[in-house]
Order: C-alpha cells, then sequence, then structure tokens
C-alpha cells in the first residue's frame, strides 16, 4: 500500500540514502534526497503532512527543534550511526517523533510509515 504523504531524506551516508530511497519508495509514492538542511526545510514546507528524516550528523537539536516548530504537521523521523541514549533523548525532546539507529532501514520505513498514518488519522 502506498501512502500519500512525501518522505524527505537527509543522510550523511550516501550508501544509507540509497537503500533507504529505496526501501522507502515502496510505501511512499515521493522520496526526496535533499543534502542540507536548508534544502530539506524547503521542501517540506512545501508538502504539509510530510515526513523529515534526519541525519543527526546533517543536522543539529536546534534544526530538529525549528523544523518541529515551523512545521507542527511535519513528522521528524532522526537517525544516527551510533545508539547514544542522551543523544537519542535530546532528538526526542527537541521535536522528533522518533529515533533509529541509521542501518536500522526496516526500523526507520515503519517509523515513517507510522508517523504519515498518524498525522492523515488525526486530519480525518
Amino acid at each position: 500500500m502506498k501512502l500519500h504523504s512525501v518522505v524527505v531524506l537527509l543522510q550523511c551516508d550516501s550508501e544509507i540514502q540509497r537503500s533507504l530511497a529505496s526501501a522507502l519508495s515502496r510505501s511512499f509514492p515521493f522520496v526526496h534526497q535533499v543534502e542540507s538542511v536548508g534544502e530539506l526545510r524547503s521542501r517540506i514546507g512545501k508538502y504539509p503532512g510530510g515526513v523529515a528524516i534526519m541525519d543527526m550528523e546533517k543536522a543539529s537539536f536546534s534544526d530538529v527543534e525549528r523544523l518541529s516548530h515551523d512545521f507542527p504537521a511535519a513528522s521528524i523521523v532522526c537517525t544516527h550511526r551510533c545508539a547514544d541514549e542522551e543523544m537519542w533523548t535530546a532528538a526526542l525532546n527537541a521535536g522528533a517523533r522518533d529515533v533509529y539507529s541509521s542501518s536500522d532501514i526496516p526500523g526507520i520505513v515503519r517509523a515513517a510509515m507510522t508517523s504519515c498514518t498518524s498525522v492523515h488519522s488525526a486530519a480525518a
């Protein structure tokens, strides 16, 4: 089942970005790969209710907080290559809906799908 939302993907590892984009494209009709937080903000601003998947090696907690504040209908899923409980808690406190290891492709896809489904259910 394809969801109607858009995913904007910012990852520092190009191999992970390609793998995530491929996996996400099975569930989402539009997956935009971006290279910077500025480009992510521009894309997510065009698609209310979209999902932003951000690598914490390319974004800061303040970026997550601003994105969450400026685009409250967007869902933010943060990733990082290291499992760091304090960093993950800080990302959640900044406004991320969920946080996953960058290598957990199935978990990230599930989080994006769940985020998208809950946003659309709340809007209904």
